[in-house]
């Protein structure tokens, strides 16, 4: 039965974002809520100014009726679902308002980032209390292994450094068309699979919800891209991505999965701590898919490349979880 109510959540939510969308974006376009590209960025980007963007509103509406709807038919809506929920729409609204102030000032910077961070801090709180109200384990498990270890104290802090970690994360994947939108459907697959092996089915639901989403978002997506999803989109799958890792207690597990959003993360890291220290780069541009675009490849060659590491990484995560 659950194989059922799985494909029946990707298709409902598929639809509704792929029929959604062709109304939406002629409604972003008559606003006039058009991307802003960076002066500094890479030169081909110039062409991609003014293409409607928070078409991530389209992902988060599609996700979160999928889930409710097919969660409600087929089980009980749980506390779990909520806090799921919850982050998704949280975190959306922080990037709706990000992407909201970027284009009505026509300019890239919507948001200061403390003004982020204190968002995100808010959200990470009340999902950390959500927790704590049904009594959730502060146990973390090694993957691959039987070894485990309770956090105690120290579980909050990282429930809060994963959500705004992986958000972050997350959105500077958001660079290319169809990367962000590939790389988080391969994840979240990996984190559907995982959830109906442990008996999760809440969680799969959610996440199943999400794949049908973003690949329904993906068909406007894909370059040459029609719609961005913006900071609503990014940051939204990427608050949602550490919650599922949470709930279902493969915490550790996310930095395999989401490898391709570490790498991202860690080129940026990279690149500033070289500059500081050295004067030097280390990349041509960070994020990474930045320097391979410099570095000659076309934009789709590096999209499929990532989407192809991603699903390294997703299978590597199964096979530790399951088969180890």
């Amino acid at each position: 039965m659950i194989e059922q109510v799985l494909l029946f959540t990707l298709v409902a939510s598929f639809l509704i974002a792929v029929l959604s969308s062709p109304f939406f974006i002629p409604f972003l376009r008559r606003l006039k809520f058009g991307q802003s590209i960076r002066d500094e960025g890479p030169k081909s980007h110039q062409k991609k100014q003014g293409t409607p963007t928070m078409g991530g509103i389209v992902i988060v509406l599609a996700l979160v009726i999928a889930t409710y709807a097919m969660t409600a038919k087929f089980f009980a809506v749980t506390a779990e679902t909520h806090l799921l929920i919850l982050v998704t729409l949280g975190y959306g609204l922080i990037g709706f308002l990000d992407d909201f102030i970027k284009v009505v000032k026509k300019r890239n910077l919507g948001l200061t980032s403390k003004q982020k961070l204190v968002g995100q801090l808010i959200i990470a709180a009340l999902f950390f209390l959500g927790l704590r109200a049904i009594d959730f384990s502060t146990e973390i498990s090694v993957p691959g292994t039987d070894f485990s270890f309770d956090l105690g104290w120290f579980y909050p802090v990282l429930v809060v450094f994963m959500l705004i970690g992986a958000s972050n994360a997350v959105n500077l994947t958001d660079g290319l068309d169809g990367l962000l939108a590939g790389t988080a459907a391969i994840a979240f697959g990996a984190f559907a699979v995982l959830s109906s092996t442990i008996l999760q089915f809440e969680a799969a639901i959610f996440c199943v919800a999400v794949v049908g989403a973003v690949l329904g978002f993906l068909v406007f997506n894909a370059h040459p891209a029609k719609v961005f999803m913006g900071d609503t989109g990014s940051l939204a799958l990427g608050g949602a991505i550490s919650a599922v890792a949470i709930l279902t207690k493969l915490e550790i597990l996310l930095v395999i999965i989401g490898g391709v959003f570490v790498i991202e993360t860690l080129s940026v890291m990279i690149q500033v701590a070289s500059f500081k220290l050295t004067r030097k780069r280390v990349f041509k541009m960070s994020p990474l898919h930045h320097h391979y675009e410099l570095s000659g490849w076309s934009e789709w060659r590096i999209v499929v490349t990532f989407w192809l590491v991603g699903l390294v990484f997703a299978a590597l995560g199964i096979y530790l979880e399951v088969w180890v």
